[in-house]
Order: structure tokens, then C-alpha cells, then sequence
């Protein structure tokens, strides 16, 4: 086998169309795009949800809800994930090292969802009022 010799698989090329090249073609005269109309014409076509005119659906709908940009800086944290977290002392670091917060996050706040039955003392992060609760009956302490 040699450089030269090297050719594509049977059928894995197909030539491209051309359009516009007389009757025995099949695509001559319109060059497959029917008659008239601005679709037939040189650079004639609309932009995307352009309906001719008619309002367009994305502003027929009324606008709605909000996303905030922080929410990618915020992140919630239960009481059953520090059940579960090694060690006494937890803050933003320990939380990111364990994968339970992204590593964008800046902000984290304890929820009470699910037990917690062992001493943690949080640094640096906030807690809701039940989960603040809930950790100084453990014996534990929020330092936010």
C-alpha cells in the first residue's frame, strides 16, 4: 500500500448538490426553491421566531420569574450531612473538600433536615433558627 493508493471507504463520500445547472440535473430552473417568495430569493429569510409578522410567541407570553445571579455563590447544607461529615469543627473549607458545596460557593447556611446527634462547632457559616437549635442540643455551637 502506498500514500497514493489511499483511498475513502466506498460511499462514505457523497457529492455535494449542485443546484442551478440545467433541466437534466432535476434541480435546474428554481434550483429547488419553488417559486417565488421570500424564501426564494437571494439572502430573503427572517431571523429565528420571526412568524411574517404576527406577534411572536416569545412576546405574545407574559415575562415571568426571576433567577438570581448569586445563587451560584449560595449553597444549603442538613443536619443529616454533618451527622455525616468527619471531625468537630466545620467551615467553608472541610464542606468544599467533603463535595457537599461546589467550589464557586461562598455563603453556606445549615438547614434542619434529617438528626444530628454528635458535637459540631460551625465557623464561618449561618444556620436557620431550627437547625441552630438543633445543634446547641447536641452540645454544639454556630459561630457565623
Amino acid at each position: 500500500m502506498e500514500l497514493n493508493g489511499i483511498k475513502p471507504a466506498e460511499g462514505s463520500k457523497k457529492a455535494r448538490r449542485r443546484v442551478g445547472r440545467g433541466i437534466g440535473s432535476g434541480l435546474g430552473k428554481t434550483a429547488g426553491r419553488g417559486h417565488k417568495g421570500q424564501k426564494s430569493r437571494a439572502g430573503g429569510y427572517h431571523k429565528v421566531g420571526f412568524e411574517g409578522g404576527q406577534m411572536p410567541l416569545q412576546r405574545r407570553l407574559p415575562k415571568r420569574g426571576f433567577k438570581s445571579a448569586q445563587l451560584k455563590y449560595n449553597s444549603e447544607v442538613t443536619l443529616a450531612d454533618l451527622q455525616a461529615l468527619e471531625g468537630d469543627e466545620i467551615d467553608l473549607l472541610t464542606l468544599k473538600t467533603a463535595g457537599l458545596v461546589g467550589q464557586l460557593v461562598k455563603h453556606v447556611k445549615v438547614v434542619k433536615s434529617g438528626e444530628l446527634s454528635r458535637k459540631v462547632v460551625l465557623k464561618g457559616i449561618g444556620a436557620t433558627a431550627g437547625a441552630k437549635a438543633a445543634i446547641e442540643a447536641a452540645g454544639g455551637s454556630v459561630a457565623a
